[in-house]
């Protein structure tokens, strides 16, 4: 008998996957997950019935969640990493031969034991790096009580569930918090859910709340095949515009100045990365609405 995982995907959509092989399923203080060997992505991350990532494509979310804001950094050196439990968004920040100091905070320890365990190849090595450090907090009481102050913010956390550990990682306070602990040149960048037509309110109120904050910002989109959808990422920035960097920029900093050759991205990539459709900017541009402590983002079953 054949076996397959059903799982959601926004409300009132379910995806399916042809599962090969069930690697590890249970349950850690925050989440539950899966690492499943599936027929069309190979192994994948599932955690509360969501797809986090899987082999066959995560290059390219982690790709585009990084690369974008390291590269428009002229010199990135402390990254902070909020969530990120694969290691993956840690392995594509230390390409970067600049960076001399990585802290990934993940407040579920035995998720990201899991995944060194189960993924290794998403981690390659990573934590295992001299200038990480990787601490099991919560990313938010972090840097309420850290004073260290860093060029680059990721926040690479799950869906805001209701009851889940990433709500309040999606607020005005809390970005106002990794403004706060970023430096004259600093950059946050971080996942900002799908980007369907008829699911778009949750990626239009964090790049609206984030530009609250910031004085630039620059949403981009990715297609991601095994999520069979359009996934939204926001870079914002104190100082430097994604958007100011030419193909040639681009590629010139990625070979030339930080040796970098990958996957998914490059110059023209990132040249087209904000090519947003017509509906999406006019949707952007109307949208008035700013998440904070009092009214969080959920992302609804």
């Amino acid at each position: 008998m054949e076996k397959w995982k059903t799982f959601v995907k926004r409300r009132g959509e379910e995806g399916r996957f042809r599962i090969e092989n069930v690697l590890y399923g249970g349950q850690t203080r925050f989440q539950f997950i899966e690492v499943l060997d599936t027929t069309p992505y190979g192994l994948s991350l599932f955690l509360d019935e969501k797809l986090q990532s899987a082999e066959l494509d995560e290059f390219i979310y982690h790709e585009a969640l990084v690369h974008p804001s390291l590269v428009t950094h002229p010199n990135p050196q402390t990254v902070l990493i909020a969530g990120g439990a694969e290691g993956a968004t840690l392995r594509e920040v230390l390409k970067h031969s600049t960076v001399r100091r990585a802290v990934m905070v993940d407040i579920d320890e035995e998720a990201v034991r899991i995944c060194q365990e189960y993924l290794p190849s998403w981690s390659k090595g990573a934590f295992q790096d001299r200038r990480v450090e990787l601490l099991h907090l919560d990313a938010r009481r972090y840097l309420e009580d850290t004073r260290e102050v860093f060029d680059v913010i990721i926040v690479d956390v799950t869906d805001p569930i209701a009851g889940g550990p990433s709500c309040l990682l999606f607020t005005k306070e809390f970005y106002q918090l990794a403004y706060d602990r970023l430096g004259d040149d600093g950059l946050l960048a971080t996942q900002a859910e799908c980007i369907n037509l008829n699911d778009l309110d949750y990626y239009l109120a964090i790049v609206n709340t984030l530009r609250s904050v910031f004085p630039i910002i620059f949403p981009y989109q990715a297609g991601i095949p095994s999520y069979g959808e359009t996934w939204g990422f926001v870079s914002a920035s104190k100082r430097y515009n994604p958007a100011d960097l030419t193909k040639e920029m681009t590629d010139h900093i990625l070979q030339e100045r930080r040796c970098l050759d990958l996957r998914y991205y490059d110059g023209l990539t990132h040249y087209s990365l904000s090519f947003l459709p017509k509906y999406l900017r006019q949707k952007l541009q109307e949208c008035q609405h700013i998440i904070t402590n009092q009214n969080p983002l959920v992302i609804a079953d």
